[in-house]
């Protein structure tokens, strides 16, 4: 009886498994936001990381997240590194291209709790007295990525980070206008 246990669990632990085996080889989770100022304002608070604390949703996961900045101040060449509890873990940032009030480019490496490499672009396209802004990330889904994504809801549990991230930077924003 307690072979046939085992090898049942065995099974399942195989079929899932080959079942995580199929999921995207690339993950990709964008939300956007109509922000009521201009470009440059909001482009303002993305592409200097010392003001990513007026809006991120990750800068209060950890009050005592350690982080240091280097290269430039902003835009391309800036770096953001930071390390903190297991909500946060640790990584590096840099922004690798903009263009001017329209679009951030970030290169993500996360070193913990599991490492991966991704992409992150924000743009922004004006609409009369607003700004739509998208915050998207991408890149590829290693074999732990595809596990985690059988147990979790990747686009729901990022896409709620970006959403929340975004409503600050509305708030930011707005309010830096006047």
């Amino acid at each position: 009886m307690i072979k046939w246990i085992f090898i049942a669990i065995g099974a399942l632990l195989i079929a899932f498994l080959v079942y995580a085996s199929f999921k995207p080889d690339t993950i990709r989770i964008a939300r956007s936001i109509s922000i009521g100022a201009p470009p440059d304002r909001i482009a303002a608070f993305i592409a200097d990381f010392h003001r990513w604390g007026a809006w991120s949703p990750y800068e209060n996961k950890d009050p005592e997240m350690k982080r240091s900045f280097s290269g430039t101040p902003s835009g391309v060449g800036a770096v953001y590194e930071y390390s903190g509890n297991r909500n946060v873990g640790s990584g590096r940032l840099e922004i690798i291209e903009t263009a001017p009030a329209s679009k951030i480019v970030i290169k993500l490496d996360f070193k913990e709790p599991i490492e991966g490499h991704n992409t992150a672009v924000f743009t922004l396209v004006p609409h009369g007295g607003t700004t739509e802004v998208t915050w998207l990330m991408y890149g590829p889904s290693p074999f732990i990525g595809k596990l985690m994504q059988t147990i979790f809801d990747m686009d729901k549990m990022i896409g709620n980070d970006f959403a929340a991230g975004l409503a600050n930077l509305k708030a930011a924003a707005e309010k830096a206008g006047g």
